[in-house]
């Protein structure tokens, strides 16, 4: 097996997964991309096995803690045992995320499930390679109707891969309409946004819609309104969604048609309409901003964080004493910190003081590792408008 020395102040060596191109010392065995690579450190210590590519920063990510092959016997006991941990977890096992990259044990495998149907993305040369065996060990464990490759993400580029989507296994699934909790979802998992759902956010529209309750309720970066339709399920008094994309807004309006909810949808650029709607002097009672991942980059982090506090601000401005707004990011390069600055600082320039009433995170299908911060990247607050100067 080839091999990689491993510089000795690497994130390794702090319980992270991932080796950069600058922390290799050594390489031996001439390791081509793709291979499974072993790990050492500088004085020749076993760390375990890897899989490798030159091509990306990201030059090795560690599988395993021994020396271990990437066969048809891996793929199923690691699939096994992400379902499992699903099982532990209570969440639904036939709509949640049931392989996570590295919190898996997978790095690059992502694995979702809707129904008899299963989503597969490969983001790693590695594992890209070995898509049949992942395939194979997927049908062995989990039997699905078909199986959809969604590999037309943007990471593929960085790891010299073509982007590709279409179904690998079984029958082709037609659009269909998805239950949760009394909402219901339109899920397209060959041409829907990500694998079909934004699964992550599921439980956290039950959450968010207990503070609804005969309050005026409006829903930022809707979507397909999972937010909103929760809270006019749960018992607001009206509620607006607001999304930029037409073609996201007509299936609001339709998915809440068949869960039974009143919503009223608009489609226009969030931003621009909450700055009118804060010009205008409208007020709301509970605020909701869920927006898209405002930076990809570490490098763009400060303008992503301008885009928070303005969005913060502008929510503030139309909330009165004892009203809530509950914000989100999904970037992992935005830290709690950059991220609670922004909501901080923005509290100053409204003059409003705020009293935090619970924080949010991703469904636990999506596991948190504790030495690797980038599988952490959903934070939620909700904060109660106490007072205003």
């Amino acid at each position: 097996m080839p091999a990689l020395t491993v510089q000795p102040r690497a994130r390794l060596f702090h319980g992270h997964l991932w080796v950069y191109a600058t922390e290799i010392q050594k390489r031996f065995g001439d390791p081509k991309p793709g291979d499974v690579v072993h790990l050492q450190d500088v004085r020749g210590k076993p760390l375990g096995s890897a899989i490798y590519n030159p091509q990306s920063q990201i030059s090795a990510r560690l599988f395993s803690y021994r020396r271990q092959d990437l066969d048809l016997d891996f793929f199923t006991r690691r699939i096994q045992r992400a379902v499992k941990v699903r099982e532990e977890s209570g969440v639904d096992l036939k709509l949640c995320r049931l392989v996570w990259s590295e919190s898996d044990g997978l790095p690059g495998v992502i694995v979702d499930r809707y129904g008899d149907f299963l989503v597969l993305q490969t983001l790693t040369l590695a594992m890209d390679q070995r898509k049949e065996l992942i395939v194979q060990a997927l049908n062995d464990v989990l039997k699905p109707r078909g199986i959809v490759e969604r590999n037309e993400v943007a990471v593929r580029k960085a790891e010299g891969m073509e982007l590709v989507k279409g179904v690998i296994s079984g029958e082709t699934p037609e659009p269909f309409v998805v239950r949760y909790q009394g909402s219901a979802f339109h899920a397209d998992l060959i041409e829907g946004q990500k694998t079909g759902l934004y699964l992550d956010q599921l439980d956290n529209y039950q959450q968010v819609s207990r503070l609804a309750k005969g309050r005026r309720v409006l829903d930022c970066f809707s979507n397909q309104g999972g937010f909103a339709q929760a809270c006019a399920l749960a018992g607001a008094s009206e509620v607006t969604a607001v999304d930029i994309s037409e073609p996201a807004t007509e299936v609001a309006k339709k998915n809440a048609v068949i869960a039974g909810a009143k919503i009223e949808c608009i489609a226009e650029n969030c931003f621009d309409f909450l700055k009118r709607s804060e010009a205008a002097g409208a007020k709301y009672d509970l605020i909701i901003l869920d927006p898209p991942s405002f930076t990809k980059t570490k490098s763009s982090v400060r303008d992503a964080l301008r885009g928070y506090k303005e969005i913060h601000l502008r929510a503030m401005k139309m909330l009165e004493p004892g009203g809530i707004f509950a914000t989100f990011t999904c970037s992992h390069h935005v830290s709690a910190s950059e991220f609670h600055s922004s909501i901080t600082d923005a509290a100053v320039d409204a003059k409003k003081t705020l009293r935090r009433v619970t924080t949010y995170t991703q469904r636990p299908d999506h596991p948190i590792l504790a030495t690797i911060p980038e599988t952490e990247y959903l934070r939620g607050y909700a904060y109660e408008v106490v007072a205003a100067w």
